[in-house]
């Protein structure tokens, strides 16, 4: 019976470039993915690259503003595997904040600055109908955006043109294990061996015993319009983000919901957010509905990623990334082949070690 070195639990953009980063070590691989890989979290997600905003975790930044600072090289070796396009795009991302609490790194903005940044947005003036204050205060962050889509895609193909080998629709049903030992995986219909195995399985992470890992699922729903205006910059408020794609496209967001499993979008919802992006950007209004969907970020007791070894030997996991899974994709996959062939962590893992739940 055929074996890997390492089996991969979950196809998702974690998962993929682990098993893209363990493949250039000369490791063999095999992903099992419950269904279609990368069409869960990583295809759900906005793709915004804020590896230095307020909304990650302070234990949390060190790996994510590594991960930013590896996002370009990431991508083009991707694009040269793959012979897929990554749209990364460098423009930048401006905040709006009621209380002017901004990022460090942050650039305040001028009304005129940001009318000359983009034209497009609500900015009341002479002739010029707008909400009754302008949107001030507003800072300008010198982030990265990508499309989820595109980098998932152009992974399955790199990891494929690699020789992962991928066993798609295929859940685990449990882990194998003889003494302390992991030994593979089990599927409803048959087995699949390996000395080490990873769990990177997302919002269904915790789903598989031995190990009972605290990660519940999120739901955020989101939508796409086409047809409006142009905007360059990525645009974030307390209650909305604007995600411009370099073909037209603007994504919108997100929810945070407790609802389980369940990925059906509500009507009322995805009107809702299309509502607060007009607020920002009017011109918004005669835009089409292109799409709209809902995605499971797993989310964590304290909101920080699962990275390590458990305590069953050789079998590690790689999940709870919650809203950064895209952010974080390149350096959780240098951190954890680092992990598996042996060597010392780069960084201070302490506070995502499994052993903490």
């Amino acid at each position: 019976m055929k074996s890997w070195d390492v089996i991969i639990i979950g196809g998702g953009i974690i998962g993929l470039s682990l098993a893209i980063s363990l493949r250039r070590q000369g490791l063999s691989v095999l992903i099992v993915e419950r269904g279609e890989p990368g069409r869960e979290a990583s295809y759900a997600a906005a793709g915004m690259l804020a590896g230095s905003g307020g909304e990650i975790p302070p234990p949390l930044r060190v790996l994510a503003e590594a991960s930013a600072r590896l996002y370009p090289e990431f991508v083009h070796e991707l694009e040269d595997e793959s012979g897929v396009r990554v749209d990364l795009r460098e423009q930048g991302t401006i905040v709006f904040s009621p209380d002017g609490n901004f990022a460090n790194a942050a650039q305040l903005l001028s009304r005129k600055e940001l009318g000359s940044m983009e034209p497009a947005l609500a900015m009341p003036g002479p002739g010029r109908p707008g909400p009754s204050e302008p949107w001030l205060p507003a800072a300008y962050l010198s982030e990265r955006s990508v499309d989820p889509r595109a980098l998932v895609k152009a992974a399955i193909e790199a990891a494929r043109h690699r020789g992962v080998d991928i066993s798609a629709g295929a859940e685990v049903a449990a882990l194998l294990v003889s003494g302390d030992r992991v030994t593979g995986v089990q599927t409803a219909k048959t087995i699949y061996s390996a000395a080490i195995v990873v769990n990177c399985a997302g919002a269904w992470a915790g789903c598989l015993g031995p190990h009972q890992f605290p990660v519940k699922p999120i739901k955020g729903q989101m939508l796409c319009v086409i047809g409006g205006p142009t905007l360059k910059h990525v645009l974030r408020s307390d209650e909305v983000y604007l995600v411009p794609r370099s073909d037209g496209r603007v994504v919108i967001g997100s929810t945070l919901e407790e609802a389980g499993y369940d990925k059906r979008t509500d009507v009322s919802t995805i009107r809702r957010l299309l509502r607060a992006a007009v607020e920002i950007v009017p011109a918004l209004a005669d835009a089409r509905l292109h799409d709209d969907w809902a995605g499971l970020r797993p989310r964590t007791p304290d909101d920080l990623p699962i990275l390590g070894e458990t305590s069953t030997a050789r079998y590690f996991v790689a999940t709870g990334h919650y809203r950064d899974g895209i952010l974080l994709a390149p350096v959780t996959a240098q951190v954890m082949t680092g992990l598996v062939v042996g060597k010392s962590p780069e960084y201070d893992l302490a506070n995502f070690w499994p052993s903490r739940f």
